[in-house]
C-alpha cells in the first residue's frame, strides 16, 4: 500500500434509534442509524411502519397541497 493516502481507520461506535450499541471498525469514529438488525422488521419479524422525516407531509410541501387540499383528493 503506498503511504499517506488510506483514510485512518478507527475503532467505531455505531448507536441505533432503539438503543443498541455495536463496535465495528470504520474510517468514521461514530455514526447514528435509525434502524438496526436488532429492530429490523425482518430480523424481528414484526411489520412496523418507519417513516423517517413525514415523507408524507414533505410531499404535499413540496407541490404545494395544504392538509385540508390533500384529504379532498384521497
Amino acid at each position: 500500500m503506498k503511504p499517506k493516502i488510506h483514510p485512518e481507520f478507527h475503532m467505531a461506535t455505531i448507536t441505533c434509534a432503539c438503543g443498541a450499541v455495536y463496535h465495528v471498525g470504520s474510517t468514521k469514529k461514530n455514526m447514528r442509524v435509525e434502524v438496526c438488525s436488532r429492530c429490523h422488521p425482518f430480523f424481528t419479524g414484526v411489520h412496523k411502519l418507519v417513516d423517517t422525516g413525514g415523507r408524507v407531509e414533505r410531499f404535499l410541501r413540496k407541490y404545494g397541497m395544504t392538509e385540508a387540499r390533500g384529504a379532498e383528493a384521497r
